[in-house]
């Protein structure tokens, strides 16, 4: 199974918004990866892109979400969404197509290994993703103890699968780079808004949240925590955890409900 390449400590550049009349130089051979730093869907392929030790051949194009520059949609992607990649004169979207098209096509560490059960689980975690976030959001407007607690159980006993590792296939794969950035907005918000620890009695959990925190190409994109509990305290006293669900599909966890979004 693929290590992680060599990391490199970059310097994120400064977000683009609507003050910003001027893209950078498009369609010139260059790869970019446009992302706003604090949404977990660009968070998946950013930390790909890290794994593979992608950062001088992908660069990043920062995008504030709520203030998009108009040439993002005029001149690079038209659905408005983030994130999304320039490569060889074209634009891709969607973050789980991405983190697949990212790992199939630049060079750097498989994030996918060649087992056959390992491949079946691999669809099987991903089919379950959209399940999981909907229940742990909607869990904010109820009992988060209860029904949040049941979808880390769910993580915990799918932990216990493959023994060749700490992680959802033994090493660090595409499954984790999905669901890594939704658990660790999650760990945060459920236990500085509801006092509730989603590791105790997780052992697996724990070792795996742990051995995250040592992958240098994870931790260079993990969220500030004081923005997303601001955001998501914000969004929790407009809507129910369905309309919360809805914001973050459609528009990458939009910032105060704005309008214009794909």
């Amino acid at each position: 199974m693929a290590s992680v390449a060599a990391s490199v400590q970059e310097v994120l550049p400064p977000l683009f918004d609507s003050t910003c009349l001027e893209p950078p130089p498009l369609f010139d051979g260059t790869t970019r990866l446009y992302v706003f730093y604090e949404c977990p869907f660009c968070q998946r392929v950013w930390i790909v892109r890290n794994f593979k030790g992608l950062q001088d051949q992908i660069k990043l194009v920062g995008i504030e979400l709520a203030d998009k520059p108009a040439w993002y949609k005029e001149k690079v992607y038209p659905p408005n969404k983030l994130p999304s990649l320039e490569h060889n004169g074209k634009i891709i979207g969607e973050s789980m197509d991405l983190i697949r098209y990212v790992d199939t096509n630049f060079q750097g560490p498989s994030l996918l290994p060649d087992d056959h059960e390992k491949l079946k689980f691999a669809d099987e975690m991903i089919a379950y993703m959209d399940t999981f976030t909907k229940n742990v959001f909607t869990s904010f407007k109820g009992d988060p103890v209860k029904a949040a607690g049941a979808e880390f159980d769910y993580l915990e006993v799918a932990l216990a699968k493959f023994e060749d590792g700490p992680f959802f296939l033994g090493q660090f794969s595409q499954v984790d780079a999905a669901f890594v950035p939704f658990i660790e907005r999650f760990q945060i918000y459920l236990k500085e808004v509801f006092k509730y620890d989603i590791i105790p009695g997780r052992p697996r959990l724990a070792v795996y949240i742990e051995e995250l925190n040592k992958i240098d190409a994870y931790k260079q994109t993990k969220c500030d925590p004081n923005w997303l509990i601001q955001f998501y305290n914000k969004q929790f006293m407009l809507n129910s955890g369905a309309d919360i669900l809805q914001q973050v599909d459609v528009s990458c966890v939009v910032r105060d409900h704005m309008s214009g979004i794909a």
